[in-house]
């Protein structure tokens, strides 16, 4: 009895795929074989940025590449992040994003890209907000400004870099949990914020402790408390606000990589390595430390968690608050 044969067009196509898989798998064993780039939505020299950069030069020495950053600011990061989510997925383009990710799909009818156009690859670092008054002010400690707060209601007011910032929402958030009537006052970014806190023009504002900690150190803000659940090694003595007034309070300024959804697994998990280990490296710990960064490195698991705890907060605050952009 004969043993079956392939016809030869049969014969061909297995063998034209066979050639297809073989060039897949040498296509990414080679990677990366060219420039990487992380875009940062958000402009030169802000915090995201300036984390980012450090990231960026170690990645490459890691990954054997040169690694670039690439700011594409506007629309609160939507621009930027819709430009990655709609980049080839290769692991090319990468996406190095922050919190307002997770606000800004409660705050835009209309957001640029699908929910499900971006993969979390690592959640990079968290910082926490301080609350500060200014350096003389009569608030002494938190409890003194939710006195305040309680006695005049709507007379105790707020300033925050923008109106759907972290620092607003980390107020809003401190406001609701405590039932408090007090008037956001938005400027255009946080440096004038932080600018009018100082001369008494607003109560007070929650501000990241890189970009507040300077000014505490010289006596023109006082910091009252921390937003994180443990207290900042850049301020010991700054209580939290969960150990004085709101068990369970908890606000960070997350920094994250995301790469356009369907990348490669074995790409994907390259970079995941790479970046894990560029996040141990004492030196960057140190860097991001000083600051006010806590470094991470997580799975895209992990990432994905928590992001979905993120979205579940943010999103409660903005409809309970009625919070819109200006």
């Amino acid at each position: 009895m004969n043993a079956p044969t392939l016809s030869r067009k049969a014969f061909t196509r297995a063998l034209l795929a066979a050639g297809a898989l073989a060039m897949a798998s040498m296509a990414h064993a080679a990677w990366p074989d060219r420039t990487v780039t992380i875009v940062v939505p958000y402009a030169p020299g802000g915090a995201a940025d300036a984390l980012a950069r450090v990231v960026a030069a170690r990645l490459g020495a890691r990954l054997g590449a040169t690694v670039i950053v690439d700011n594409r600011a506007g629309a609160s990061g939507t621009i930027g992040a819709a430009y990655v989510a709609k980049a080839p997925a290769d692991g090319y383009t990468m996406l190095y994003d922050a919190t307002p990710y997770s606000i800004n799909p409660h705050l835009f009818p209309h957001m640029p890209f699908a929910a499900n156009a971006l993969q979390p690859l690592s959640l990079v670092s968290l910082a926490p907000n301080v609350l500060v008054v200014k350096g003389d002010s009569p608030f002494k400690d938190v409890k003194d400004l939710i006195a305040k707060a309680k006695a005049q209601p709507g007379k105790v007011n707020f300033a925050s870099g923008g109106s759907g910032t972290v620092q607003r929402l980390a107020a809003e958030l401190f406001a609701q949990k405590l039932n408090l009537d007090m008037v956001h006052v938005p400027y255009k970014s946080g440096g004038p914020a932080i600018t009018d806190v100082m001369g008494g023009q607003v109560d007070f504002m929650f501000g990241t402790v890189a970009a507040t900690s300077a000014h505490v150190d010289a006596g023109k803000l006082r910091a009252l408390a921390v937003s994180s659940p443990k207290r900042s090694p850049r301020l010991p003595s700054v209580p939290t606000v969960a150990e004085t007034v709101i068990p369970g309070y908890e606000v960070y300024e997350w920094n994250g990589l995301f790469l356009p959804a369907g990348t490669p697994a074995d790409v994907s998990a390259k970079l995941q390595k790479a970046v894990g280990e560029v996040m141990r490296e004492e030196e960057v710990k140190k860097r991001f430390t000083d600051m006010g960064a806590q470094p991470v490195g997580s799975t895209p698991a992990q990432f994905a968690d928590y992001l979905k705890k993120e979205d579940a907060k943010w999103g409660e605050v903005v409809r309970k608050g009625n919070i819109k952009l200006d």
